[in-house]
């Protein structure tokens, strides 16, 4: 059994740690946290175990993060982040993963396979692999990598993060990555659930509303994203 702590860094209302325009670093962390999770759950002889507030709504101390892990006696932590440079929009970019300068040889390993997976994933500036002295990387017994998924802070990041299927790619690359190092295979499909990958999922749009005014729109838009940190499209009718 392979135990594997994953981590959405920061909280919803996390001080600082939003988009010029108010998205907040926890949507999109969470986003890629519960691709992961998901994508994990195909595979067999797997446990998980999620470190942060999956609420988003209390940013849990680091501590408390690492010592949860370590409790657990987890095999594999990987923490979830997007990256800022100034808080104010600008042409930087792209994807690093991040290493305690003395870890394992297997957070390397770990680092080396999944971090190309990512920016493929991203489609975005591959920054490369750095060494970090950051407390969940530090203070975890286990091999440990933080993924910087690209710039929330950055005007051509910041289009990759607003979509849900670019941060579900990057949440199912990291989880065949680490299937990859493990050697984890797939569940096996029950005969009686044979031919369920072509039933056909309902999605659904939720639409808020008409304005008169694209300065109406663009205020109401602004209210959601810093409310519930959502992805909002602006469209003429």
């Amino acid at each position: 059994m392979v135990k594997i702590a994953l981590d959405a860094g920061h909280g919803f209302n996390t001080a600082g740690k939003r988009s010029p325009t108010g998205e907040r670093e926890w949507f999109f962390n969470n986003q890629v946290l519960l691709a992961c999770m998901a994508r994990l759950n195909e595979y067999e002889n797997v446990s998980l175990l999620r470190l942060d507030d999956a609420s988003g709504k209390i940013d849990q101390p680091l501590e408390e993060r690492t010592n949860r892990a370590n409790q657990w006696k987890a095999d594999v932590l990987i923490s979830f982040h997007h990256n800022a440079n100034t808080g104010q929009w600008g042409n930087w970019g792209g994807v690093e993963t991040l290493v305690y300068p003395t870890a394992s040889k297997t957070s390397f390993q770990l680092a080396e396979l999944i971090h190309p997976k990512v920016v493929q994933a991203m489609g975005l500036r591959d920054r490369g692999i750095k060494k970090r002295n950051l407390h969940v990387l530090r203070e975890s017994n286990m091999p440990a990598i933080l993924i910087e998924g690209g710039f929330y802070d950055s005007l051509t990041d910041i289009q990759a993060l607003r979509s849900s299927d670019r941060l579900i790619a990057q949440g199912v690359a990291v989880a065949d990555g680490l299937a990859a190092y493990y050697k984890l295979k797939k569940k096996t499909v029950e005969a009686g659930n044979a031919g369920t990958d072509n039933q056909t999922t309902t999605e659904y749009r939720l639409v808020t509303g008409t304005f008169k005014t694209k300065q109406a729109a663009e205020k109401a838009a602004e209210q959601l994203r810093n409310r519930y940190g959502w992805t909002i499209y602006i469209k003429d009718v």
